[in-house]
Order: C-alpha cells, then sequence, then structure tokens
C-alpha cells in the first residue's frame, strides 16, 4: 500500500503504508467500505499510477457509450468541485448494467452489509440493502459538492432494475428517493 493510498481522503478501508491486501480485501474495501483508500490502491495496482488509470477509466466509459462522463481518479471523491470530473446519472446506470452483466461475480461484491478489516467492521452505506430484500447493490457516494448518491440495483422476479438518484440532501433522502425509483 502506498503512501498516497495511505493518505486519500474521505471513506476509508484504513490500509497501512507499507502493507500487503489481496485483491478481494481490496474490492471489498472499495465496494462495502467505500474505502477510497482501497480505490487507489487498486488503481496504482492495476495501471502503475491512480492517473493512468484514470485514462483507462475513460476509455472504457468511452467505449460503453457513457458520453458525458469523465473522470479524473479511482475514487471520484474531491474536497472542492472538480468540474472535469462528472458524469450524469444516464451514464452512471450504463455503468451499473455494464457491471452486472460483464463481471456478476463483482456485482455481488456489493450486497455485502458489512466487512471487517484489520478489525475495524464498517457496514455498506446502501441502507436499502436493510430496507428491501430484493436490493442487492451497487453504490453510495457523497462529498459535500455531489450530496448524497446511490446507484441502487434490484432483482425482482425476472426484472433487473437500477436506480440512479444524485444530488440528495442527505442519507435518508437518498434511501428514500432510491427506493420509490425502484417501486
Amino acid at each position: 500500500i502506498s503512501e498516497r493510498a495511505w493518505k486519500t481522503q474521505g471513506s476509508r478501508t484504513f490500509l497501512q503504508v507499507g502493507s500487503q491486501a489481496s485483491i478481494e480485501t481490496l474490492f471489498k474495501g472499495m465496494v462495502v467500505q467505500s474505502g477510497n483508500d482501497a480505490s487507489v490502491a487498486l488503481a496504482e495496482g492495476i495501471a502503475g499510477s491512480e492517473d493512468v488509470f484514470a485514462q483507462r477509466m475513460n476509455k472504457e466509459a468511452a467505449r460503453l457509450g457513457m458520453k458525458d462522463t469523465h473522470f479524473l481518479n479511482a475514487s471520484g471523491y474531491f474536497e472542492n468541485a472538480e468540474p472535469n470530473h462528472h458524469s450524469t446519472a444516464r451514464d452512471l446506470a450504463t455503468l451499473a448494467a455494464a457491471l452486472i452483466r460483464d463481471h456478476p461475480e463483482a456485482h455481488a461484491l456489493h450486497a455485502i452489509k458489512e466487512y471487517t478489516y484489520d478489525g475495524i467492521k464498517q457496514h455498506n452505506r446502501n441502507r436499502l440493502l436493510w430496507m428491501d430484500s430484493t436490493v442487492d447493490g451497487l453504490k453510495t457516494g457523497h462529498s459535500s459538492n455531489a450530496g448524497y448518491c446511490l446507484i441502487a440495483t434490484s432483482r425482482r422476479g425476472a426484472r433487473r432494475l437500477i436506480a440512479v438518484v444524485l444530488g440528495t440532501p442527505s442519507d435518508n433522502a437518498r434511501a428514500d428517493d432510491s427506493l420509490k425509483l425502484l417501486n
């Protein structure tokens, strides 16, 4: 784990500089704990640097047809507004659909309700996992600029649902608005 990954701000997995973590641990830290440090560690391990990884993210976004998305880092977290790092609800739904279709094993991690790493137990921030038994993912986000955001996925019989809520004022509003969309 690099010093850059360890210093990453926002939600953390609490990785330690110089330690080693399995890819599974980093995936769970990124997905369940929203660990920005795990996101950076994965990006560095895959592409050598977070900047190169963000370039790869942008190529993949273009391949998927995400026309209104541009990434600058692996986690999406910025302390202040960053206009060159952006996406839309439609593009995020496109990304979620691709993850479910192309990587069902990775999507399954998003349904994990809690995860413990290095003795620290953290709960998945997607409250819908406790509110609706059909919800099986996907990802929360929050910053002072973006508000509370959620890409929610649900399997209801043969139907797969994806709801994207961006910019809500609170965690409660994020969960309530997402559940309304799914219903």
